[in-house]
């Protein structure tokens, strides 16, 4: 399953517009998920998103190389893979903005955790009152050298 399956660029074309359109539908699928905060959901399609994300690089890097395989389509179908393909950059650009949305969400608490564990950690360590044993530290020892 590298190629799509198509005997002439007609149904080449035909067969990319449908891969393309449901590639397109998870994206924004996924970035729905994304901006309500919901990633995990997106789990449950991730093995067809990359299937079919896989298919369509390398379907459009065969068009880039033999551009005859979509050439003699008819144009209306030219038209609509176009269409097709500028609805699924504008679902990229959007899954993207999320992403790196998400992304920057995790990142602060994640950050803010560690901060707040190494406050925690500061707080039990040292000497003076209030202060404890650290965990895992050896105890004081005084040695009398007159003994």
């Amino acid at each position: 399953m590298s190629l799509l399956a198509a005997n002439n660029p007609a149904e080449r074309a035909e067969a990319l517009i449908l891969l393309t359109t449901r590639l397109t539908e998870l994206i924004e699928k996924e970035t729905a998920l994304f901006e309500s905060r919901k990633p995990l959901e997106a789990e449950a399609f991730q093995d067809e998103k990359s299937k079919l994300a896989t298919i369509y690089r390398r379907e459009i890097a065969a068009v880039k190389q033999e551009p005859d395989r979509l050439e003699a389509a008819p144009v209306a179908l030219k038209d609509q893979l176009k269409q097709a393909t500028a609805h699924f950059t504008t679902a990229l650009e959007a899954n993207g903005r999320a992403v790196d949305a998400l992304r920057v969400l995790t990142e602060g608490v994640v950050r803010a955790v560690a901060d707040e564990a190494a406050r925690l950690n500061d707080q039990t360590a040292g000497y003076g009152p209030g202060s404890a044993k650290a965990a895992g530290s050896a105890p004081a020892i005084a040695v009398n050298q007159r003994a």
